[in-house]
């Protein structure tokens, strides 16, 4: 299922990010797509607090995985693949799918690793909606069941 949401400011792309965390279970693999600046580092510091992160959540642009905490006893994480040169050949070396069944798997820059996702996983994308506003596409391939997008829809009207 998906759906669209549109954001005006940053301090709404971080709201629909926290209202997104009460909905979500481990494990899960949020594959983020989008330009540089589009807001998916901003999503995911919000998501990341929500959850329960303490700690600073920067982007792991040279680190490539950064791993958080979280109070549950699950981890979170956040993975960039924006430096990888060949992203599909350098993800698998890294060991990223073995990550995909541990806990909340954050991923920015996913769409240069498409073919190692696994199918059942939410994709957000974010894209230019004019001045200063984003648009946030959720796709949710989960089976029916899993799917929080029609509740989220009803939280996070514009």
């Amino acid at each position: 299922m998906q759906r669209t949401f549109l954001s005006a400011s940053p301090e709404q792309t971080r709201q629909w990010a926290r209202t997104l965390a009460r909905h979500l279970q481990p494990p899960l693999i949020i594959a983020l797509r989008g330009d540089l600046g589009a807001g998916k580092t901003l999503f995911t510091q919000a998501l990341a607090a929500a959850l329960g992160v303490t700690a600073v959540v920067t982007s792991p642009t040279f680190t490539l995985i950064n791993e958080y905490d979280l109070p549950d006893g699950h981890t979170l994480y956040h993975v960039d693949c924006y430096r990888l040169g060949d992203a599909v050949t350098e993800a698998h070396a890294l060991g990223l799918e073995e990550l995909f069944d541990l806990g909340f798997v954050v991923i920015e820059w996913a769409d240069r690793i498409d073919s190692l996702l696994p199918p059942e996983r939410i994709d957000i994308t974010f894209s230019d909606a004019g001045p200063q506003q984003r648009r946030i596409c959720v796709l949710d391939t989960r089976p029916v069941g899993h799917d929080r997008l029609p509740v989220l829809s009803q939280e996070c009207r514009q």
